[in-house]
């Protein structure tokens, strides 16, 4: 299995880039024209709500003096690292992994960026149904649950390639 050329780690790396871009501009106007937890209604199951997030998924740990803050952070970049040495050592005919790690890669940097800048992440859609109301997301969110989803897809497809030998 041959490493990935630089070429084809750029590709996925750009894409990586394009999704902190994207996530870190709806978060730029969700802040800019949205009022902080006053919810504009888009249909009967979808509204705008700009909230901010200390913790992490759900909120976890928002309420935890500051320190997980940092923590985050430092497993975001620890995260991102192992994810980017991943995607260096794929073989070049993989097409599926590399999607869902740059997925992944773009929604855990434009999240880290966030933390870092300000010491919450912006979240700003709010699903809802018949008065329940998911915890308000973001692009990167979005992103990072398509590349799970995505990474655990490819762990449940057959491996291509020629069969091992039998003994």
């Amino acid at each position: 299995m041959l490493p990935m050329r630089p070429g084809k780690y750029l590709i996925w790396l750009a894409l990586a880039a394009i999704l902190v871009f994207l996530d870190l501009w709806t978060k730029h106007l969700a802040s800019t024209h949205l009022a902080l937890y006053r919810p504009v209604e888009i249909t009967g199951w979808l509204n705008l709500t700009l909230a901010h997030n200390e913790g992490a998924a759900f909120s976890f740990l928002a309420d935890a003096g500051g320190w997980q803050r940092w923590f985050f952070s430092i497993v975001a970049v620890i995260i991102s690292l192992v994810l980017m040495i991943w995607l260096w050592r794929l073989p070049n005919r993989s097409r599926l992994l590399p999607t869902a790690i740059s997925l992944v890669l773009g929604g855990a940097i434009g999240n880290l960026v966030d933390r870092v800048r300000q010491g919450y992440v912006v979240d700003f859609i709010d699903v809802h149904w018949r008065g329940y109301h998911w915890p308000a997301f973001n692009l990167a969110d979005s992103v990072i649950v398509i590349g799970v989803a995505l990474l655990l897809i490819e762990g449940f497809l057959p491996r291509r390639g020629p069969e091992p030998p039998r003994l």
